[in-house]
């Protein structure tokens, strides 16, 4: 189900946006991987676990656990996480996918803020660090309508992918809140970078 589902996510979303995907082979194509993205819309989510190119296990927020799409999520692999709450149950399974050499794919921002990245939560960096899993920051712009807009056709959406970071930084919990910048900076920089080539291309 999981590359079915995969294989669907590829192009359920073409005929509705004008996707652009740049640097997708800055993916490593094996090995763990945390992926931190921005998120502005729901279609965020589904859109990247079609293009990210390698199985993908997402943290997930426990409201979208809710009736068919609810049936599906755990069948393919996903996980639920509640909102501002340190769960360990979503956590340990996470780390369980990194050391068996997997990807887990996490929004640090934790809600939908406009796509901007105000301030990352401990949570990836803690999977990174404790995982041995390179850092891979992607970002995406263009599936949230600005307000006011009319509806538009078939947008074009950006999504940009940086460069593997690898986290070098202390231990405890100074080297957690050190990690948790850096990703967060990484991400606030990718997102700048995604505007400025939407401006210029």
């Amino acid at each position: 189900m999981h590359d079915s589902a995969r294989w669907i996510g590829t192009w359920v979303f073409r005929p509705v946006y004008r996707v652009r995907v740049h640097h997708r082979d800055r993916v490593p194509a094996q090995g763990p991987v945390v992926v931190v993205a921005n998120h502005s819309a729901f279609v965020d989510g589904p859109m990247l676990f079609g293009l990210l190119g390698r199985r993908a296990v997402f943290l997930v927020k426990q409201e979208m656990f809710r009736g068919p799409v609810g049936w599906a999520l755990p069948r393919i692999g996903q996980l639920a996480v509640r909102r501002g709450t340190a769960e360990r149950r979503p956590l340990t399974q996470a780390l369980s996918v990194l050391r068996g050499g997997g990807l887990v794919a996490v929004f640090p921002e934790g809600t939908r803020t406009g796509g901007e990245v105000a301030a990352a939560q401990h949570g990836a960096a803690w999977l990174a660090r404790t995982g041995g899993a390179v850092v891979l920051p992607v970002v995406c712009r263009g599936t949230r309508r600005p307000a006011g807009e009319r509806r538009r056709f078939r947008p074009r959406v950006d999504v940009l992918v940086g460069e593997p970071l690898t986290l070098t930084t202390g231990s405890g919990r100074a080297g957690l809140a050190a990690a948790t910048e850096i990703i967060r900076a990484g991400l606030v920089r990718l997102v700048a970078d995604l505007d400025e080539l939407r401006r210029t291309t």
